[in-house]
């Protein structure tokens, strides 16, 4: 039996959630619709898809929803040169894989994007898989993602390890362990509340927990 540890990459190993809630806020703002940033930070780590809905209601989704996406990327794209990994984010894909776990990475983000996040952790050494919002019809906090991530992998046990409270979300529909990282901007208390099983303030205290995180076994027929 082979544990597996899968890890969101968005704002858990690169460092990108305020970039997203600033380009979410402009792209917003070309449609004439003005979304307090505060309120946009607290959906990110939810898919593209669902984002709008969730801040600023279903009509505005219905009228103004793909325009909105489209321009969303327009405006971020020109940061991805400004995102960097987090302090330890390569360490911790390598203690995973010396510990003998089989490494997954799962994003809700645009495949294009994820692409270059892992071309900054030189990342294709460690992961056995990566899936985007690509692989996807549905995504966080849907499972979905998770369940293709794990898909064939259920001979073993499981965590995911994010740093929203969508992450947590779905791990909980899969019955599964969430250990958290304060790096994407969530509290400990609403962290927890959501369902993370521990919280860590940084990759540097995850790694020296290594060894003892809370695993489950994965049932893909959940």
């Amino acid at each position: 039996m082979t544990d597996t540890i899968v890890f969101d990459v968005d704002g858990t190993l690169v460092d990108t959630n305020y970039h997203h809630a600033l380009a979410w806020f402009r792209a917003f703002r070309g449609c004439d619709i003005t979304v307090p940033v505060w309120r946009i930070h607290r959906a990110i780590g939810m898919g593209g898809d669902r984002l709008v809905a969730e801040v600023a209601g279903d009509r505005v989704e219905a009228e103004h929803g793909e325009a909105i996406r489209a321009a969303w990327k327009q405006v971020f794209e020109p940061m991805l040169d400004e995102i960097v990994p987090f302090d330890g984010a390569r360490a911790v894909l390598n203690d995973c894989r010396r510990l003998g776990c089989r490494l997954v990475l799962a994003s809700s983000g645009d495949p294009k994007h994820v692409r270059h996040y892992l071309d900054l952790l030189d990342a294709d050494e460690f992961a056995e898989r990566c899936v985007s919002a690509e692989d996807v019809s549905s995504t966080k906090p849907d499972p979905e993602l998770l369940a293709v991530a794990l898909d064939g992998l259920d001979d073993g046990r499981a965590v995911l390890i994010g740093d929203s409270v969508w992450d947590c979300a779905a791990a909980a529909r899969m019955e599964l362990p969430c250990v958290a990282l304060r790096t994407g901007g969530f509290g400990v208390d609403e962290l927890r509340s959501a369902g993370a099983a521990c919280v860590f303030d940084s990759l540097a205290e995850l790694r020296a927990a290594l060894p003892g995180l809370p695993l489950a076994p994965v049932r893909l027929d959940r």
